[in-house]
């Protein structure tokens, strides 16, 4: 496996309120997760950080080489649960927190199959050459244009387009999507916030995917942001089922 991950702050917010977190639990198999908090005070930024601790801490205790993916998905669905458990608990408990909450994406790559799970409208592609998206948001746009009463060149312009109607700690339960592929060779896996795809539309994310090696994508796709104006944090998780670094 091959990947890289990047986290920044970008150039308008005053903190980074994404985190992520990236492992090889073996030598067959990534996980990555992507979380974007929101919140008052630095609220945003603890739900995060929670978030990807707890779910992180969970997936490396309960991880076994070549493990079924219905047991992957049963150990998400606990580590998610056990995250939405601990940000409203600690949302109720604190002040500063009150409100907190995050958006979660989740990927579990084993050979050439993955297990993507997500709440909230931090994404997932599959890159082949073109962007594909995995992922359908869980925000307040999304269901217009479900609805067929926004296209989705609208959604993303519209004033309301941050508003997601899912995100771990609200609710005391948290209902989680989930997916599997099968990676065709040469395709590539990409997790993010929406302070990349806000401001990296996908013929720059593809040029970029094209031109440059795995372990520099993530870091390259985060300077477009930023170079695209950088107005909110940026995350970008890159993941090839390739051998070697």
């Amino acid at each position: 496996m091959i990947y890289s991950c990047v986290t920044d702050r970008g150039r308008k917010r005053p903190v980074n309120e994404d985190a992520c977190y990236v492992c090889k639990p073996d030598d067959n198999s990534c996980v990555a997760v992507v979380c974007d908090g929101m919140g008052g005070e630095n609220a945003g930024e603890v739900a995060s950080g929670l978030a990807v601790k707890i779910i992180s801490e969970r997936i490396n205790n309960g991880w076994r080489k070549d493990m079924p993916f219905s047991s992957v998905r049963a150990l998400f669905e606990s580590a998610i649960s056990a995250a939405n458990a601990v940000i409203g608990s600690e949302a109720e408990k604190n002040i500063s927190c009150k409100g907190m909450g995050t958006t979660v994406v989740a990927a579990a790559v084993i050979g050439s199959e993955a297990v993507i799970a997500h709440a909230g409208d931090s994404r997932c592609y599959v890159f082949d050459g073109k962007l594909r998206r995995v992922t359908k948001d869980h925000s307040f746009v999304q269901e217009l244009v479900d609805a067929g009463r926004l296209s989705e060149e609208e959604a993303a312009g519209h004033p309301k387009r941050n508003y997601i109607t899912r995100a771990l700690g609200i609710n005391d339960t948290i209902d989680v999507d989930y997916d599997i592929l099968t990676l065709q060779p040469g395709e590539l896996l990409l997790l993010c916030s929406d302070g990349l795809y806000n401001f990296v539309g996908n013929d720059e994310a593809e040029e970029i995917l094209r031109s440059f090696p795995i372990k520099d994508a993530a870091e390259r796709l985060a300077a477009a942001a930023n170079k695209n104006g950088g107005g909110d944090n940026i995350t970008a998780v890159v993941i090839s089922p390739a051998q070697g670094e």
